[in-house]
């Protein structure tokens, strides 16, 4: 079974009117890290928040956008986040057709992985926390988010992230 959503970001693309320009070879600028700008320009909220949305909804089947998700600057976006949400469209436009291929044939196994940085975060310097399970060779659940508290350390990182991994596989 190959799960994709070409269809969806044809769509989403027509309706923010993105479909000219350049694609992107990945859906996030390592070199820039986003900020507050609180000198920035602002930006239509509504608007952003729309992007914002339409782009979780296409998280479902496309994990190698979650990460790159500024859903954390929706209260007062800025010209610069709103960029950051523009390179993600410019990058599913090179790449529409990606998704989720579950093999018939493999193991029933559940495995689980997860992953955090220590103060990672440039505003407040919380750890991000990231996890991923398989059934077999088969992705069925993801994560990828902020911790709610400073860790003193990379061992609290790690757990904290072990933690929240292991609540998923329970949760399955």
């Amino acid at each position: 079974i190959f799960i994709n959503q070409d269809k969806y970001v044809a769509e989403i693309l027509k309706k923010f009117r993105l479909t000219k320009g350049k694609s992107a070879s990945t859906p996030i600028d390592t070199e820039k890290p986003l900020l507050k700008d609180p000198n920035g320009e602002d930006v239509d909220v509504h608007i952003y928040r729309s992007m914002i949305g339409s782009i979780m909804y296409l998280t479902s089947s496309r994990p190698d956008i979650m990460f790159a998700v500024c859903e954390c600057f929706q209260v007062t976006p800025k010209i610069s986040h709103l960029h950051a949400v523009k390179k993600i469209f410019r990058y599913l436009k090179g790449k529409p057709n990606l998704g989720l291929w579950y093999l018939k044939d493999s193991p029933f196994d559940l495995v689980a992985y997860s992953d955090s940085d220590y103060a990672g975060a440039s505003l407040d310097i919380k750890s991000t926390i990231r996890g991923c399970q398989f059934l077999g060779s088969r992705l069925i659940s993801w994560q990828c988010k902020k911790q709610t508290v400073v860790a003193t350390s990379s061992t609290e990182t790690e757990y904290v992230a072990g933690a929240s991994c292991c609540v998923e596989v329970l949760w399955i």
